[in-house]
């Protein structure tokens, strides 16, 4: 967190400003479930990787078969 937070320039005093407007926009009940929405939105994304990336992996090892 203190790397990507260095990365934009951002503080403590950003950061939790940030984290209050998120609870008063979402509600204290809905971060969980907004949490867990971009859990599976990574996941599902870096499982797409994973697959797009074996298939690449693959069709080189054939073209340098042929």
């Amino acid at each position: 967190m203190l790397m990507s937070s260095l990365m934009f320039g951002l503080g403590g005093a950003e950061i939790a400003v940030i984290l209050v407007v998120v609870i008063v926009l979402f509600g204290g009940k809905k971060i969980p479930e907004l949490m867990k929405g971009i859990g599976q939105g990574i996941k599902e994304f870096n499982n797409a990787k994973a697959n797009i990336e074996s298939e690449v992996k693959q069709n080189i090892r054939e073209i340098e078969k042929n």
